[in-house]
């Protein structure tokens, strides 16, 4: 589980040493962490946003540009995964992809589903824990327009940031605070993600009625 890791590096001083690594690399090292964490290495948002948060708060760092930052890097790390899945991943597919049981139909059903829901996936998608740094995979396999892909990739990148940053910037300097929250914290944004997708699909069906 992902909290159970949280709580293992912070009994284990790693967020003294973020602390001390974003204080040496600043906006650059946040942009790096970001990018890795939005590609498949297992490198926790809260473990560098929240430190990074309370940096902030002590005057240490520029909130505004720790959300900068941040946003381009996790934007950085998609497309990343973007490009493997469009050049690579594609035709391994549409070669291969019977051997897999991925036939021509399902990959002509993807493509179908992301072109008329793309948008909210790829959105919410980036605020889901285990889904974030994957998301953009299926977007490259369907071809979905990179200009929409990167936007939605960057709001949903920066909703999540802010909600890391500003539980930095307030509790950070609480490791007790971080482990009692973070639980609470998954579940409100998995809240908001069910709530905005039941009212896309209630806007959806009123668009067919």
């Amino acid at each position: 589980m992902l909290h159970d890791l949280v709580n293992w590096l912070l009994e284990h001083d790693v967020v003294n040493w973020l602390l001390e690594t974003l204080g040496a690399w600043g906006y650059t090292g946040i942009f790096i962490l970001m990018a890795m964490e939005s590609t498949v290495l297992p490198i926790p948002s809260e473990l560098v946003l929240i430190p990074a948060g309370y940096l902030a708060h002590k005057g240490e760092m520029n909130f505004a540009l720790i959300l900068l930052a941040s946003t381009l890097g996790s934007l950085a790390g998609a497309t990343l995964n973007y490009i493997v899945a469009l050049w690579l991943g594609r035709p391994f597919l549409e070669k291969y992809g019977k051997y897999f049981f991925v036939r021509p139909e399902l990959l002509r059903k993807t493509d179908q589903f992301f072109l008329k829901h793309g948008a909210i996936s790829t959105f919410t998608g980036r605020l889901v824990l285990g889904i974030r740094h994957l998301i953009s995979i299926p977007a490259g396999l369907t071809r979905m327009n990179f200009g929409k892909f990167s936007f939605y990739t960057c709001l949903g990148a920066a909703v999540w940031s802010l909600v890391l940053t500003l539980m930095g910037y307030f509790i950070g300097g609480n490791e007790q605070l971080i482990k009692d929250n973070l639980p609470v914290m998954t579940a409100a944004i998995l809240g908001s993600v069910a709530t905005i997708l039941a009212l896309y699909y209630f806007w959806q069906k009123r668009q067919k009625a």
